[in-house]
């Protein structure tokens, strides 16, 4: 066992110079013998850490003895008691400047017997305490013993004649310390709480009664045996850890503690001293099960899918004005978590809605002291009202007569209250945000349009959409969703006249039409945007989604009606239209209905229909561009896809492939194209000169995403009997934006029956390194925006350069595409790179152009 503070001798360790002298005796002189051992009896019968004696000399404070201190702390602890010498009961402010630690000081004079003062007994400690009347006695009766050992010292050498009064004095002396030490006894049985002391060596020293009864062994068996002998079951644990850690550190603590043996729980107070530790404790088993019990109680009711209210009751029988418990299903409900409840009035549910009738009756219940049931609209956080179903009783005291608390139990009635209602409601407005719904904006449209027309008016209908609504729903859940839309409809609400329509179409869609916005089109057409910009500012407010912040915008449409339109489907079109030319330009922006975006969807369904038509009647054709080596010999083509329309002559695939991807039309076309592709490296196959040949075949993205692809492209080459290495497959950079896994396996596939692939218009997309080592790649191709300008643009020339330096550390082929000019090729040439495509070579030529070009090749066809 170990102390923070080192016992210091008062014949032992001095320092060298000190502020105070030191008693001028012999160390081995009687007295200091005495007071050495007295000081210790102090110290251990009040549980202080330090005690000291200090006697008088020449009107000088002199250390005598004193336990409990180190020798460096000796001289400013002699000077906290001179500085109370005269008045011992006047206790210092602490702490002192003189002695930081000390937290705790009582000191006690030593007079003599003609009244002098001959010193002081001073008990310290490190930690703030008090000590009892008996303890007060006995270091007042330890003082006078001092006091007397002293005045035996000072008369032996002149007053021979006074030995025996001075043995009476002493006898007496040990007669008080051991009536002292019997009322330390006494006090210590009589004490509720078990009590035992360890020594230094963890050996029982003392056993109260109490603590007999609760360790179960009587003292006689425990003293001097060691605790961890005896107790073996409390080795590593925690009242093991605590102890030794308040020992160890000489500061007391308190904890509980289960002594597994006898299954019991005891609360534990340690006292560490010089010579070892005091330890009180008491069962505690009882108290702990009954928390226990109380904590399995309120869990229960915490997890109830009801709310549970508990309220304080006051003598009159009313009810209390301060809510104590809620549980989660209230906090749940209400949307007010359980720290904005406590404290608070129940009155806090209540609002304009709440029937004031039914509280009444409530109250009347509460006077009679009655349980009661009811049906309220009560109010959530949010301001929302509901309907609830409340069971409230009242609790009474012990004695049956007052009553101490008030539980209600509610339940959430709203669905069946507003049951009937929603029948007919929700056939005409959306349930969740109460607004108009399609079926109801007809009938209003067609009122407005149905104006007389000698009488016309202008009128203007907005087509909204939340930009970025399913972002919100798929990363924070359809719950927040929801609430974002109710916040939407509230303010799309606030920002027109009660005369307007606010509609949901669903889903994230709204309408909200204006009326009677005067005679003047122009006039008419300032106001919607006034109305449009207010909306657009009103809906990009921050919301509050249950505790979420979340920042959100919108796009609207505006088209504008009068009586002289007929049909209100084309009405929604055109504004549905104007909507998401918003979209487009950016979002969060305002657009009218321009005939001209008419023509151009009109053109883009038109040209949608002939795509149809084409693919039937087979206007495509393929078009061929030769990929030479760096000797320049032919080593395959790439196949293009051309429209040869009736009508329309060659259109440009910029123009028919987008609509194409957007139709879903390019998983018939690519798929002729593959077809194509493998018939025509069928028919190489079957001539020497051709038959090393490869054709490479562009893949949309559409048709990679394709469940089915790898099994249609393996069709095809099993159907033209081609190897399948003559076959190279272009995939597009914007493969690697999303669903990396399945691309890669796709690809793996591929590339395990021996297809060639290759990354299209490599660097112009979303290619990182981390990704390209993944790919089974074969080769990338360098976009011809690179090579249009390698000999004038340094940056072009340092792309195309690391382009080929990392497909050679990879270990992929380079095909540059775009290669128009002889010095392009010549650099390419000496970066290393290994195929060339262009009009350098040749231009794109359908099959039979592109066979008279392999039979007499030139520059430039």
């Amino acid at each position: 066992m170990s102390v923070s503070l080192s016992v210091i001798d008062s014949a032992a360790q001095r320092p060298a110079a000190s502020l105070h002298r030191e008693a001028s005796v012999p160390p081995s002189h009687p007295f200091l013998r005495e007071a050495d051992r007295l000081t210790r009896l102090a110290a251990r019968s009040c549980g202080v850490s330090i005690a000291m004696v200090v006697v008088l000399e020449d009107d000088q404070a002199v250390f005598s003895a004193g336990t409990g201190f180190a020798a460096p702390a000796r001289e400013g602890l002699v000077t906290l008691c001179a500085a109370t010498l005269d008045t011992p009961l006047c206790a210092p402010t602490l702490p002192a400047p003189y002695a930081p630690g000390i937290r705790f000081y009582r000191g006690f004079q030593m007079i003599g017997e003609d009244g002098s003062l001959l010193g002081l007994l001073a008990v310290m400690d490190t930690l703030p305490r008090s000590l009892s009347r008996e303890q007060e006695e006995g270091l007042q009766t330890l003082a006078r013993l001092l006091a007397g050992q002293l005045e035996l010292r000072q008369q032996r050498h002149a007053l021979d004649a006074e030995r025996q009064h001075l043995g009476t004095t002493m006898r007496q002396t040990q007669e008080d310390a051991h009536r002292l030490a019997t009322r330390l006894s006494i006090t210590l049985e009589n004490i509720s709480e078990g009590f035992y002391t360890l020594d230094d060596h963890w050996r029982f020293t003392y056993l109260s009664r109490e603590g007999e009864r609760l360790l179960g062994r009587p003292g006689t068996e425990l003293l001097g045996k060691s605790i961890w002998k005896e107790f073996p079951g409390i080795i590593n644990t925690s009242f093991a850890e605590q102890v030794g850690a308040a020992v160890a550190g000489n500061q007391q603590v308190e904890f509980e503690a289960l002594y597994a043996p006898m299954n019991k729980w005891f609360e534990v107070r340690a006292y560490p001293y010089p010579d070892g530790v005091a330890i009180y404790f008491r069962d505690v088993s009882e108290r702990r099960k009954a928390r226990e019990q109380l904590m399995l109680l309120e869990t229960s009711i915490a997890h109830l899918n009801d709310i549970v209210l508990i309220t304080e009751a006051v003598h009159t029988g009313k009810p209390g004005l301060r809510i104590i418990f809620v549980n989660n299903a209230f906090e749940r409900h209400t949307g007010y978590g359980r720290d904005e409840a406590l404290d608070q009035s129940p009155r806090l549910l209540c609002g304009p809605l709440t029937q004031r009738s039914e509280l009444d009756r409530i109250n009347r219940a509460f006077l009679r002291g009655e349980p009661v049931q009811a049906e309220l609209i009560m109010y959530r956080k949010d301001g929302r009202h509901f309907w609830m179903e409340v069971d409230i009783v009242p609790v009474a005291d012990d004695a049956g007569v007052f009553f101490t608390h008030w539980v209600a139990v509610g339940r959430d009635i709203t669905r069946r209250k507003v049951a009937e209602s929603e029948i007919m409601h929700l056939a005409f407005y959306d349930p969740l945000t109460q607004l108009p719904n399609r079926q109801l904006l007809m009938d209003r449209l067609q009122q407005a349009l149905a104006h007389p027309p000698q009488l016309p008016r202008e009128g203007a209908l907005m087509f909204i959409d939340m930009d970025n609504f399913k972002t919100l729903n798929d990363t924070l859940g359809h719950h927040k969703g929801d609430l974002l839309l109710q916040q939407v409809a509230e303010r799309l609400t606030g920002c027109v006249r009660s005369a307007d329509t606010v509609a949901r179409l669903g889903g994230d869609e709204f309408v909200v039409m204006l009326e009677n916005l005067g005679h003047d089109p122009r006039e008419a057409g300032a106001r919607a945007r006034a109305v449009g910009e207010q909306i657009l500012a009103a809906l990009s407010e921050p919301y509050l989604l249950a505790g979420y912040r979340h920042y959100s915008t919108c796009s609207i449409g505006v088209t504008s009606f009068n009586q002289n339109h007929d049909s209100i489907g084309d009405l929604l079109k055109q504004a549905d239209l104007a909507m998401y030319q918003a979209k487009t330009a950016g979002r969060n922006t305002l657009c009218f209905f321009d005939p001209v975006m008419q023509a151009a969807v009109s053109a883009s369904a038109a040209l949608q229909s002939d795509l149809r038509q084409g693919l039937r009647e087979k206007q495509f054709l393929l078009y061929y561009q030769p990929q030479v080596g760096r000797d320049g010999r032919m080593m395959g083509a790439e196949a293009l896809l051309r429209w040869n329309h009736p009508v329309r002559g060659m259109v440009s695939p910029a123009d028919f492939i987008p609509v194409a991807e957007e139709s879903g039309l390019i998983l018939p076309l690519g798929q002729w194209v593959l077809e194509t592709a493998c018939r025509q490296l069928g028919a190489w196959a079957q001539r020497p000169e051709t038959a090393a040949l490869s054709i490479s075949v562009n893949v949309s993205v559409r048709q990679f995403r394709h469940p089915e692809f790898v099994d249609l492209v393996m069709a095809a080459l099993s159907d033209t009997n081609v190897s399948p290495h003559k076959l190279k497959l272009e995939l597009t950079e914007s493969l690697l934006a999303d669903d990396m896994e399945i691309t890669i396996g796709k690809m793996a596939k591929l590339k395990a029956t021996g297809v060639t692939l290759s990354i299209d218009d490599f660097g112009m997309g979303y290619s990182s390194l981390s990704c390209l080592k993944r790919l089974p790649l074969d080769q990338l191709k360098i976009d011809q925006s690179f090579v249009a300008d390698i000999l004038r643009d340094p940056n072009d020339a340092a792309i195309a350069r690391t382009i080929i330096g990392l497909a050679q550390s990879l270990g992929l082929g380079v095909v540059a595409e775009g290669v128009e000019t002889e010095a392009q090729r010549d650099f390419l040439y000496r970066q290393g790179c290994e195929s060339y495509q262009g009009y350098l070579f040749c231009k794109p030529l359908p099959i039979e152009a592109l066979e008279d070009f392999m039979k007499n090749p030139g520059p430039g066809r």
